[in-house]
């Protein structure tokens, strides 16, 4: 699914060459009609996202995430059969809505890296089956990359596992160990969707707003790029249309599985702090965003461009460990990830050096939350231990 939301970037550079690109097709519509069309799909996202992962709860995950699939492959199909402004407009607004039922719910970020390169690969190959049918090869590559979608969407409602005391294939001795292994502030099955106490302790936590700053910050200056990664290639001038489509695989096939494997390993073995990896993330984006602007060769500028694609493509799956890990029972962490992805949809050309402050500002707060939940968890085994002395001396 996640390939359809690059796709339209892909789009736009598609078989330009023999004068069939969908900008042409429609009319030859201005840059600021573009940019609309490309935006109208992060508006729904922003509206319905934050309520997108209760309603997983309450349909179960293999119904839900089934359903909004197959919703996604025939809306993501249409596309290929507009005629119209208005009607990819329309396309894109509902693709959205539907993106917005589904991001929150997936474990998808290190495959949703990777969708970049399949799309790209996609278009290029693509682009060979233009004229093919009487169809244009942008009609062509929405049409396609909508069947495995399909296909998925039967396979989620037969097998994706919802909870783990449904799932079948697990024994009682693995289910209980499962289920004992969970924090005591986990989501659970049984626990109640919608909960106004957590509600109001969600808006309340002093880590809500600084995450907030940094999903909204970096997915503005840093992510904003990969969405216009394809033109952005192409009118570097290195390579035509086609060749433009495969070198936007490099940043998600080798840079960004190279920085995440690193990282993750360095993080996962104690040997540095996911806030310090999110900051060196941060600081290499800024860096390249500099050079950038002062370098004038064409290839240089492509592998700055790469560079910063990968670094900002890494930085959410470093820091999103810690948002799940701040937030406390169903309805917060339902809701803190909902609210938080819904605020990265304000994606823009704000530069990611502002996003530092908030980095800063979350590592301080998560860094106090988890000393009070270090003193709350002393004193309630100080609290048990005299108990069971008091027990003890009455009885002797």
């Amino acid at each position: 699914m996640r390939i359809h939301v690059g796709k339209i970037s892909n789009s736009e550079i598609i078989n330009l060459e023999q004068g069939t690109g969908i900008r042409k097709q429609f009319g030859n519509f201005s840059s600021s009609e573009w940019a609309w069309a490309l935006s109208i799909f992060y508006y729904p996202c922003m509206l319905f996202e934050p309520m997108a992962t209760l309603a997983l709860k309450d349909f179960s995950p293999s119904v839900w995430m089934s359903q909004i699939m197959l919703i996604w492959a025939i809306i993501s199909m249409c596309q290929g059969a507009t005629q119209n402004y208005a009607g990819i407009l329309a396309c894109r607004f509902f693709l959205g809505a539907a993106e917005a039922a589904s991001s929150p719910d997936l474990i998808f970020y290190a495959c949703g890296m990777f969708s970049g390169t399949i799309s790209g690969l996609f278009a290029y190959a693509i682009s060979f089956m233009n004229g093919l049918g009487g169809l244009a090869g942008w009609r062509w590559l929405f049409i396609l990359e909508g069947i495995p979608a399909i296909l998925c969407a039967a396979y989620t409602w037969f097998y994706l596992p919802n909870f783990p005391e449904t799932v079948k294939f697990l024994t009682e001795v693995e289910r209980g160990v499962i289920l004992e292994d969970l924090p005591k502030q986990a989501p659970t099955m049984h626990a109640e969707t919608l909960n106004l106490d957590q509600v109001k302790s969600l808006f309340k936590s002093p880590t809500f707003v600084s995450f907030l700053m940094i999903w909204i910050l970096h997915g503005i200056g840093g992510w904003g790029i990969s969405f216009v990664l394809p033109t952005v290639i192409y009118e570097l001038g290195i390579s035509g249309t086609a060749i433009s489509q495969i070198m936007t695989m490099v940043p998600t096939i080798y840079l960004v599985f190279v920085i995440l494997l690193s990282l993750a390993f360095l993080i996962h073995m104690k040997r540095l702090s996911p806030w310090v990896a999110g900051l060196g993330v941060e600081i290499t984006q800024i860096i390249c965003y500099i050079l950038l602007i002062t370098v004038k060769n064409p290839v240089a500028k492509y592998i700055f461009v790469m560079i910063t694609t990968a670094a900002s493509q890494s930085f959410f799956a470093i820091i999103w460990p810690e948002r799940i890990r701040a937030a406390r029972g169903t309805t917060t962490a339902g809701l803190a990830i909902g609210i938080t992805n819904a605020s990265c949809q304000l994606m823009g050309i704000v530069g990611p050096q502002i996003c530092l402050a908030a980095v800063l500002t979350s590592w301080f707060f998560v860094g106090q939350d988890d000393k009070r939940r270090l003193a709350d968890g002393l004193e309630e085994v100080r609290h048990v231990v005299l108990t069971e002395e008091v027990v003890s001396g009455t009885k002797f």
